[in-house]
């Protein structure tokens, strides 16, 4: 999901924590920022520091806190960008959309429209004051984690035609063949 600032992490975590749901937080310290603590700004070099007092004692056995995780797990938080969006929909992994800037509020609004994704953000923008709360980010993940949800069989389903279009007489092999031929002129 990125790196935030305290406000936010603290947020995520009680979301994540309230979710009731097993997880794996990839999170990233914010860059350090140039600065001090007598310029209002603290640089963190724990993510303990950002998270909310017993957080990682409560979650014990069914949380777990790394600095990177593949993205081919149960669901995942993405800022919609369209290599997060071709690997959700490769291995079948539905997305709660967190877009941040540039065209990922197109890419996670087409998600959502197209019933592939669950609807967190679609409005969101890094760099302002606006913090997602926990409440809503607790919504969001229950509902992505619902095994019976209607995303779940579609990202399925996408998956699938996605590893057939790629195999030999799929429409993506087929297309690359035609390219190939095209270009080397054996048409």
């Amino acid at each position: 999901m990125g790196s935030y600032g305290p406000p936010q992490v603290k947020e995520i975590a009680l979301g994540l924590e309230q979710s009731g749901h097993r997880f794996l937080w990839s999170l990233r310290m914010p860059p350090l920022l140039l600065g001090n603590d007598a310029a209002g700004i603290t640089n963190y070099k724990n993510p303990d520091e950002m998270l909310p007092e017993g957080f990682l004692e409560r979650i014990q056995g069914r949380g777990m806190i790394c600095r990177w995780a593949p993205q081919a797990i149960g669901a995942f938080v993405s800022h919609c960008g369209w290599n997060s969006i071709l690997e959700s929909l490769w291995f079948g992994v539905p997305i709660v959309t967190w877009p941040m800037y540039a065209e990922q509020q197109l890419n996670a609004y087409m998600m959502t429209e197209l019933g592939l994704a669950v609807a967190m953000r679609l409005d969101y923008r890094i760099g302002t004051s606006d913090v997602v709360m926990a409440d809503e980010i607790e919504k969001a993940v229950r509902q992505v984690m619902d095994g019976g949800s209607e995303v779940r069989k579609k990202v399925k389903e996408m998956s699938e035609m996605a590893r057939k279009a790629v195999m030999k007489g799929g429409s993506s092999f087929n297309s690359i063949g035609r390219l190939m031929e095209d270009m080397i002129g054996n048409n």
